[in-house]
């Protein structure tokens, strides 16, 4: 397999049973959510090929291509902010996965417990203020 930038990935060795299943971007990429297994926080979206898929089922561990290193990344290797994997399901149109974690640290790069607490949009939409659901 290879990325979009010309580098060659390693071939995978994901269950060809689950590999059939998947609808990949065109670079061969899947974008997996990480979420908090226990409270439902959602925590970073990284994005995984069939073996960085491969890995995080049977280690037990998040694994993650990374598109602007062009190379895989472990949760938490650097960084001592693991993410203890404790399920992975594929969506309806198989084209995203959810990977539900024991997250240790924080989850984003910057040091934040998520990568969405930073810069919120919308909040409380449904706490009275005029919009389009009313």
């Amino acid at each position: 397999m290879t990325s979009t930038t010309g580098t060659p990935r390693p071939s995978s060795r994901l269950a060809p049973e689950i590999a059939a299943r998947l609808k990949r971007s065109a670079d061969g990429l899947l974008p997996a959510i990480a979420q908090q297994y226990d409270t439902g926080e959602v925590l970073m979206l990284g994005w995984m090929d069939d073996e960085a898929l491969h890995r995080t089922l049977t280690t037990g561990r998040c694994t993650y291509w990374s598109r602007s290193r062009q190379e895989y990344w472990v949760k938490g290797d650097t960084s001592g902010h693991f993410q203890w994997v404790k399920s992975v399901a594929l969506d309806c149109d198989a084209d995203t996965l959810l990977v539900k974690v024991d997250q240790v640290g924080a989850a984003c790069h910057t040091g934040a417990r998520t990568c969405f607490d930073e810069d919120v949009l919308l909040k409380d939409a449904d706490s009275g203020a005029s919009g389009p659901h009313q």
